[in-house]
């Protein structure tokens, strides 16, 4: 009872007012094609093949119970197959929604008919009725009072316990409802559970509640009794393989349901295959199904026992199908010999930034962060925020961008203060400043996807992503280590740069002081590298605000005559002298540029100066990728405790810095990026699918409009 309550709190119906021709097709085919074609198969089969009795009268029910789906089975196999932000997966997502509800309306159907035949009375008028009673309460008078709760709920955390209380005793006396007039005890919990709102904060806090109690206690003793149950001294051949039959029919007719109309609608043939075994799995509830079928004598316990191992038989085939053979198509990757850097942009056109936060308390770092790329009318910057939540009280996970004047219940009450700080922020700097703000709630494993496919959608120079250590926020360290896995995922599979922001609170200053009075401190630590380069460049945009003092510290070999360390890079040496020399000749036009070297022998003389920078600056600007083999960062790897941060990164960290620190990965061209073999000792590079027009992307691409981005 209490499981299914928490399956109908994250059932999303909204996705089948959202679904398209396509979607409503597949979902409808795969319930009603192997529906129709299974049962006439089990009609002739009663025809043409001598069988018990007992299975003569059950033969029907078989063939058709063998077709139903749930979508709460086809959403936990995309999470374990880390298919779940696909193209594929939000396709399978909706449809199988769509043919889960119909195979719930049809088994509602015939359980009230056989109710009505054991009552030796034809009360199925009746027990409609009572149905009906019941979905009136739900929707006119539950629906209601929740949804005064989550007004006088502020965030997931300070939902009331009397709320939850009032909750729960409106679910047990609808399992009492149910079974007083007819109906098993479950079909109440799933109709109130369905109409209370998905996500946070009443549905998050509902979940939270209960998924540990009822995973970890209430389902295992589910399947140990169900388990019990079986008796497998009852199975006979003939009759196996004939239920066998049956249900290899049963996904054959699947397939063909999913198959034609994606085909029809121009799906691929490979993918419409894939489309197909996913939803040919099933799972616990269509075991719950079959156990209500059990109970009121539709099949027999031989035929509940047989059929029972024929869905732990095919959905452990099925699944590890789809798991070793299926690759996206579509990959994060930007087309050979395109940069989309800082450092190759137009330093006189629109540039584009996409930061990301989990916290409320993360947004004053942005914002300042924001402020000091320095948005000016000769070089205005678009920025993209997106808040990721940790999926919560829902199934679907969401990707939403928040249109002015646009507010939805259903988000997080932090992505509120989020937007409001970011739309002040823009109204300060309006006219050279545009903020696009977005909320994604999806799990931990596969957050970074939203954040892949908005960076290449929207063609932007440089993704940023918060350190997981904030000084202000405390938070479980497995919740510390699910963001340290997001910002690995991210600078891994990112198509353009990358900056990983440690926050030390020099960030966390208003906006006045940092940059109307104040002279605020960046400094660029240079040891050579295109992930150097991209940090100066990006310095560089900065130091055009006047109140920002910039100081490049550069580090050559003493040993090797001044040369610079880069060498693994094609060209590397003589692009870093490129852009140290251009940067010099800079400061004869901003006498708030400054240069200094350092010659160094050995990775202690790179400390030594580094320790001694400790007060020097506010902010410092790193490189993430350096030669591991140089001399001057022998050792470093043995003590880097954050690969994610690079050597010198890590070390700075260490160092307990009161400035904080931006680590800054440059993105390189695909060829580039294989060939140095750096990049593969260092990174593990995963294809990720990218849907080319997506329209929840706002707003429209402009990557060919005047002004765009230059590559």
């Amino acid at each position: 009872m209490l499981f299914l309550f928490i399956i109908g709190v994250k059932t999303d119906l909204s996705v089948i007012q959202k679904s398209g021709k396509k979607v409503v097709a597949i979902g409808i085919c795969t319930f009603s094609m192997p529906l129709l074609l299974n049962s006439l198969l089990g009609n002739l089969m009663t025809h043409s093949i001598p069988m018990e009795p007992r299975l003569h009268r059950s033969i029907i029910w078989i063939a058709s119970f063998q077709a139903i789906s749930s979508s709460h089975v086809i959403v936990c196999l995309l999470a374990d197959l880390n298919l779940i932000k696909s193209h594929l997966g939000r396709l399978a997502i909706s449809s199988s929604t769509i043919s889960g509800i119909c195979s719930t309306f049809w088994a509602l159907i015939v359980f009230t008919g056989k109710q009505s035949v054991h009552a030796k009375q034809h009360t199925f008028l009746a027990m409609i009725f009572f149905i009906v009673v019941m979905v009136f309460f739900a929707l006119c008078i539950f629906r209601p009072i929740t949804l005064r709760m989550i007004r006088h709920t502020p965030n997931t955390k300070s939902v009331k316990e009397s709320h939850i209380c009032i909750i729960f005793i409106f679910v047990m006396a609808s399992a009492i409802y149910g079974e007083y007039f007819g109906q098993h005890f479950i079909f109440g919990p799933v109709i109130l559970g369905m109409v209370i709102p998905d996500g946070p904060p009443l549905g998050s806090a509902l979940v939270t509640k209960l998924e540990i109690f009822v995973s970890s206690i209430i389902l295992p003793i589910f399947f140990v009794v169900s388990a019990a149950r079986i008796d497998f001294s009852l199975i006979s051949m003939r009759n196996f393989v004939i239920i066998e039959i049956l249900a290899f029919f049963a996904m054959l007719w699947k397939l063909a349901g999913v198959m034609l109309p994606a085909m029809y609608w121009k799906l691929p043939v490979s993918d419409a295959l894939y489309l197909g075994l996913i939803l040919s799995n099933q799972g616990i509830m269509e075991v719950l199904i079959l156990e209500r079928a059990k109970s009121i004598e539709l099949i027999d316990t031989e035929s509940f026992t047989v059929m029972v191992l024929s869905i732990f038989l095919f959905t452990g085939i099925l699944a590890p199908i789809v798991k070793f053979s299926y690759r996206p198509t579509k990959r994060y990757v930007v087309a050979a010999g395109e940069w989309m850097t800082l450092q190759n942009a137009n330093p006189n056109s629109e540039i584009r930034i996409l930061a990301c936060l989990h916290y409320q308390e993360h947004t004053p770092c942005i914002i300042n962060l924001f402020e000091a790329s320095y948005p000016n009318p000769l070089a205005p910057i678009s920025f993209y925020v997106v808040h990721l939540v940790e999926i919560a009280g829902r199934t679907a996970p969401l990707l939403m961008a928040h249109h002015p004047g646009m507010r939805d219940p259903s988000l997080p009450s932090e992505s509120d203060h989020i937007i409001n700080a970011l739309r002040f922020f823009e109204h300060e700097n309006r006219g050279h400043t545009s903020v696009y703000p977005f909320t994604a709630i999806s799990p931990y494993a596969s957050m970074h996807e939203d954040v892949c496919t908005l960076a290449a959608e929207r063609s932007v120079s440089m993704v940023i992503t918060l350190f997981h250590i904030h000084p202000l926020i405390h938070v479980s360290e497995e919740e510390s280590n699910a963001m340290r896995v997001v910002n690995q995922n991210i600078i891994q599979e990112c198509p353009c740069s990358v900056g990983v922001l440690i926050d030390r609170g020099a960030m966390n200053c208003s906006a006045a002081s940092l940059l109307h009075h104040d002279v605020y401190r960046v400094g660029v630590i240079f040891l050579g590298g295109p992930d150097d380069r991209e940090a100066l460049a990006y310095a560089r945009r900065m130091a055009k605000r006047p109140t920002i003092r910039l100081t490049l510290v550069r580090f050559v070999d003493e040993s090797g005559g001044g040369a610079n360390m880069s060498t693994s890079y094609s060209g590397g040496a003589d692009a870093d002298l490129d852009v140290v020399n251009e940067y010099k000749d800079s400061q004869m036009t901003n006498k708030q540029c400054f240069y200094q070297e350092e010659a160094v022998q050995d990775s202690v003389g790179v400390v030594g100066v580094i320790r001694s920078m400790e007060s020097c600056f506010d902010l410092i600007l790193v490189g993430r990728r350096h030669e591991d083999d140089s001399p001057l960062l022998a050792g470093f790897q043995d003590w880097n405790e954050f690969p994610e941060l690079g050597f010198v990164g890590d070390m700075i960290v260490s160092l307990e810095y009161k400035a904080s620190v931006l680590v800054v990965q440059q993105a390189l061209p695909n060829e580039d990026y294989f060939d140095n073999p750096q990049n593969l000792r260092q990174d593990s590079f995963v294809g990720m699918e990218m849907p080319l027009n997506d329209n929840r992307v706002w707003p429209a691409p402009r990557g060919h409009q005047p002004g765009g981005l230059a590559m």
